[in-house]
């Protein structure tokens, strides 16, 4: 374990250059005395590094040292080779610039780690394709170019509520993300911060303009916070329900996980097996087409406009069909 936590020190202050001792004991999950005793041990082994104590202070290697990629144990390495190019790296056109990266970093590997490569490759595939095919962003490199030399964007893009609308902006790329296969742009107009699917955009211009970034943005944590707020505003549309024994055993399938504790908690069966419960569902037209796509397995208590509509279309197919 401390040799493993040795290199990863080393490669640390490779790539970061000054780092304090708290927050190498962050990353590494150590304590600060720890980081200092194994900065003697790397010192004492003959690799030139230090550290300065107080304000301004931190550990580093003397400027100009490099050191090769060794160390690495059977788990990490296995770890590398189970890696694949996201398709959607190959819409930035970036993924053959990675592919080399990683048969570099495969090379500097000794001979015996780089005979696992087949072996592990033969056993473990990630495929990064959405399914169905993702939505095609026509403009996802003009985008990409102005995310990275910070220069405006004018974008034009529908809005459909109440009626359908068309809308110019000059805008601010703060930066792009990929979500199951879906681009994204992060950008800002006049301070508030937007999100727009690029499959939507029906035009887009790189301005010769260029913006200064927001020196504490942080693309990753204003994504995720944006997605649990967007999870949280959904329309709720819950519907009460007896289910039968052989769907409830299901329904984590349809609903995930949140279901199970419903389930664990409900009341006893009824004389026919069934349990009550209530399922979420985002509006009435989502919860119609779920519940008869369940057929007999399902039987609506609540509210009543939802059980005479399933009602009504289970009339007209039958009708239909007759």
């Amino acid at each position: 374990m401390r040799a493993d936590r040795l290199l990863s020190i080393l490669m640390l202050l490779q790539a970061r250059g000054q780092v304090t001792a708290e927050q190498l004991a962050e990353e590494l999950e150590v304590s600060v005395r720890t980081i200092y005793r194994d900065i003697g041990a790397l010192s004492t082994a003959g690799v030139p590094v230090y550290a300065e104590r107080g304000p301004g202070g931190g550990c580093a290697l003397v400027e100009g040292y490099r050191t090769s990629l060794t160390g690495l144990t059977a788990e990490e390495v296995k770890a590398l080779f189970m890696l694949s190019v996201p398709a959607s790296l190959d819409e930035l056109g970036v993924s053959q610039e990675l592919r080399a990266a990683l048969r570099k970093l495969a090379a500097a590997l000794p001979d015996a780690r780089r005979q696992d490569e087949k072996q592990v490759r033969q056993r473990i595939y990630l495929d990064w394709a959405d399914w169905p095919q993702p939505e095609p962003a026509p403009h996802l490199q003009t985008i990409q170019q102005a995310v990275w030399d910070d220069r405006k964007l004018k974008i034009t893009y529908r809005w459909i509520a109440p009626h359908v609308q068309q809308f110019e902006r000059l805008v601010d790329p703060y930066g792009l993300v990929a979500k199951a296969g879906t681009w994204h742009l992060v950008c800002a107009n006049h301070s508030r911060i937007r999100v727009h699917r690029v499959s939507e955009l029906l035009d887009v211009r790189m301005m010769d303009e260029h913006f200064e970034r927001p020196a504490d943005f942080d693309l990753a944590a204003f994504w995720q916070a944006w997605c649990k707020g967007r999870e949280e505003s959904r329309p709720s549309y819950s519907v009460t329900a007896r289910v039968s024994p052989g769907l409830a055993q299901l329904l984590p399938l349809y609903f995930g996980d949140r279901i199970r504790a419903q389930i664990a908690s409900a009341g006893p069966p009824d004389g026919e097996g069934w349990v009550t419960l209530t399922l979420p569902f985002e509006r009435i037209e989502t919860a119609r087409e779920r519940i008869l796509g369940f057929g007999r397995a399902v039987e609506v208590l609540a509210p009543e406009a939802l059980r005479l509509s399933v009602i009504d279309f289970a009339r007209q197919i039958v009708d239909f069909y007759k």
